[in-house]
């Protein structure tokens, strides 16, 4: 069974691909949420965010189906 951190970077991994396949880089998804740089670019390299933060980010790339696998 997957542990914690197995799960965080999956989340993270799901996050940067789909921010891949927009065309959006971290500074402009900071200026999306509203948010700084430095603080989006930390949540993703660690994966620690929380599930509200990702929420957050898709909805502001305008993605609203994501696949798991």
């Amino acid at each position: 069974m997957p542990n914690q951190s197995d799960w965080e970077a999956k989340a993270a991994n799901i996050l940067k691909a789909e921010l891949k396949r927009q065309g959006v880089t971290y500074a402009r998804l900071a200026q999306m949420i509203g948010d700084k740089e430095p603080n989006v670019r930390n949540k993703l390299s660690r994966g620690k965010f929380s599930a509200a933060f990702l929420l957050q980010c898709f909805d502001a790339i305008k993605v609203h189906h994501v696949p798991l696998d």
